[in-house]
């Protein structure tokens, strides 16, 4: 292998563009406004006098991103848009074209917490996902209860990759629940999960661009008909926080976000595949928990005593009584 090999660059390409990729590179995310202070700081430096953000229009950060994609491109990276499914905003992810959670993750946490991560991203997409309640989603008290592997997860290897022996032998010990509540704020702060105000745990804009591919491989079958992750009927992208067709056995599901444009097209309110009224009240994500009355409840709490003020205990036995039918 030529050691001196460079990937060609593509025409016009100079330093600005190197220190773009480069803070996109730290960064993982930027979102327009982010994007617009950053272009407008480098070309500030380039010119040597002030640049507004707001002088960057879409046009330009968009010839940006193109210009960054081409060049990392050979090296298998990329640079990928999604819109935030809670927020609506839109999100352009730097990535490894090439992810798992091992590769995206082993660089900055120890054995004991990637096989962790596994076992979270377990209980998101198959403990706390089932076709009556696709929640996606868990609470600190469902996060704690995976910090040790169960014995059938030992013996089937529950490291990412189960041949690869130091990470089984990690994921047998498991983490302290101290360990992982530091472990939950370390993920979060790194972009790759969200923390909702009823503290509920998702995987991030990020995350799911950059597992993307990950994510389907090891959560889909193709030969089942309900399947882990389910793809908005409007923007095709996965749905973990949308709304999902009364008709339990369906499949359609939409984003909120996605919802008024998809609507408008439609002489009638009903599910494209099964034609069932579609009320919007039927939730994919934490509102599958928290729409229902029992959580609604316990946010009650107050002098009621006992469990109606303790809604993390409720969104357990929530969504846990859900996943054992």
């Amino acid at each position: 292998m030529d050691i001196d090999w460079e990937p060609p660059l593509p025409a016009g390409y100079n330093d600005l563009h190197r220190s773009f990729i480069q803070n996109l590179m730290a960064r993982g995310t930027l979102t327009f406004k982010e994007g617009q202070r950053l272009l407008a700081d480098l070309k500030s430096k380039t010119i040597f006098e002030p640049v507004d953000p707001e002088a960057i229009t879409l046009d330009h950060f968009t010839e940006a991103i193109r210009t960054a994609r081409e060049a990392i491109e050979p090296l298998d990276y990329d640079i990928r848009y999604m819109r935030d499914q809670v927020r609506d905003e839109r999100v352009w992810v730097f990535y490894n074209t090439q992810s798992d959670p091992a590769s995206q993750m082993a660089t900055v946490h120890s054995a004991e917490e990637v096989a962790y991560i596994k076992r979270l991203l377990d209980a998101m997409f198959e403990t706390y996902n089932t076709p009556r309640m696709e929640v996606m989603a868990v609470d600190e008290g469902q996060a704690l209860r995976v910090s040790r592997p169960t014995r059938q997860s030992m013996a089937n290897g529950n490291g990412i990759n189960g041949d690869d022996a130091e990470g089984s032998q990690a994921a047998t010990r498991g983490l302290k629940h101290s360990e992982v509540l530091v472990l939950l704020s370390s993920l979060v702060a790194e972009g790759w999960l969200e923390k909702s105000r009823d503290g509920f745990y998702s995987l991030s804009t990020r995350s799911l661009v950059e597992l993307w591919s990950w994510l389907v491989a090891t959560y889909n079958d193709e030969e089942e008909d309900w399947q882990h992750l389910k793809f908005c009927e409007a923007c095709k992208e996965i749905v973990t926080y949308g709304q999902r067709c009364t008709n339990v056995d369906c499949t359609i599901r939409i984003h909120d976000i996605c919802s008024d444009g998809f609507w408008r097209t439609r002489p009638d309110k009903k599910c494209p595949k099964c034609q069932t009224d579609w009320d919007g009240n039927n939730f994919v994500g934490e509102r599958a928990v928290t729409s229902r009355s029992a959580f609604q409840r316990s946010r009650g709490g107050g002098g009621g005593g006992g469990r109606r003020g303790r809604r993390s205990e409720v969104a357990v036995d929530v969504g846990d009584g859900e996943a054992e039918e």
